[in-house]
């Protein structure tokens, strides 16, 4: 990997912390004060999560110039096939594996980071060729 795309990446897992603590955040509200399921609050910690991340990854981490009609479809498809992971994960490691749901979702974060990161940097956000253009 070269020093680019590892400061990139590095530059990536970052602002994902930051989608991780607004994740986080609804998921340990829902979880503790509503009594919601934690799958549900899971699921729903990680929408806001995207949403958090796509902002700050279009501007900060890949600065991209695909217009928002393009790039936010995509990285929707990506958050929405890691999100279908998200919730399999986490039924497997609390439903199967008997896992406190903290630590299944930091597990299952952990497991998503590199899918998130390929998915955007070669698709969402990746330059476009000039055949595309």
């Amino acid at each position: 990997m070269s020093t680019h795309h590892l400061s990139r990446f590095l530059c990536f897992a970052v602002v994902g912390a930051v989608g991780t603590v607004a994740h986080y955040a609804l998921l340990l509200a829902l979880v503790e004060v509503a009594g919601v399921d934690p799958v549900i609050g899971s699921v729903a910690g990680f929408v806001l999560g995207a949403l958090v991340n796509y902002g700050l990854n279009r501007s900060l981490v890949f600065g991209s110039d695909r217009a928002h009609v393009e790039a936010l479809p995509r990285f929707f498809a990506i958050a929405g096939m890691g999100l279908v992971w998200n919730a399999l994960l986490m039924h497997l490691f609390v439903d199967v594996f008997g896992l406190h749901y903290l630590l299944a979702q930091i597990i299952t974060t952990a497991l998503l980071l590199l899918w998130h990161y390929g998915g955007n940097a070669l698709w969402t956000f990746g330059k476009r060729s000039s055949a595309g253009r």
